[in-house]
């Protein structure tokens, strides 16, 4: 009896990671957009080639994830991987020319942020939870929303230039940071390597 339920116990282990993650895999991001389930208030992380990337906020909760531009409509080599459990999820996004690229990645707008790119214009919109975002080299401007809802701000430049309205600062030059404390729920961390910071 013992020995029967030991087994079963060891299926049962062995079933959970089947339900538990989820993934979509696509070739030609171009022509066959990436429309998942995401709830509201879960954990993202984005890891995306270089290009020119808007990550934006909505209502809906599904991840859409898309890719553009003067080159990027006719490429047929960009690829995404999009691996998720219940309040946890991954994008990466690879491939495709090496220019004229831009993709869009909508994600429900109370969603937590991890997102590393090695260079590119990058925008974040309408997104409300903490963000862990590095850009290597470009531009990267971020909708904080109200600077009451953070609780620590980490934001950094090592060449180049930030604005931070919402927070009173700006800097520019060489080894430009700043941190600030507060009260809210949320944290918040920036850095770019080579280019322009704002926290708008």
């Amino acid at each position: 009896m013992r020995y029967a339920i030991a087994l079963l116990s060891a299926v049962l282990l062995l079933e959970i990671p089947s339900f538990a993650l989820s993934k979509v895999e696509v070739e030609d991001l171009a022509h066959h957009p990436i429309s998942e389930d995401f709830p509201s208030g879960g954990h993202l992380d984005l890891h995306i080639r270089s290009a020119e990337i808007h990550i934006v906020g909505s209502d809906e909760n599904k991840i859409m994830v898309r890719a553009g531009g003067r080159r990027g409509s006719d490429s047929s080599d960009i690829q995404a991987r999009f691996e998720h459990s219940e309040y946890s999820g991954e994008l990466r996004v690879t491939g495709g020319p090496s220019s004229d690229v831009i993709i869009t990645v909508q994600i429900p707008k109370k969603s937590n942020l991890l997102v590393r790119i090695f260079a590119g214009d990058v925008e974040v919109e309408g997104i409300r939870g903490s963000k862990d975002i590095e850009l290597g080299a470009g531009n990267l401007a971020i909708d904080v929303g109200d600077a009451a809802d953070y609780s620590q701000v980490k934001a950094s430049v090592t060449t180049g230039a930030f604005e931070a309205e919402p927070f009173g600062e700006s800097r520019g030059g060489m080894f430009r940071s700043f941190e600030k404390s507060g009260s809210g729920q949320y944290k918040l961390f920036a850095h770019v390597g080579a280019g322009d910071l704002t926290l708008k």
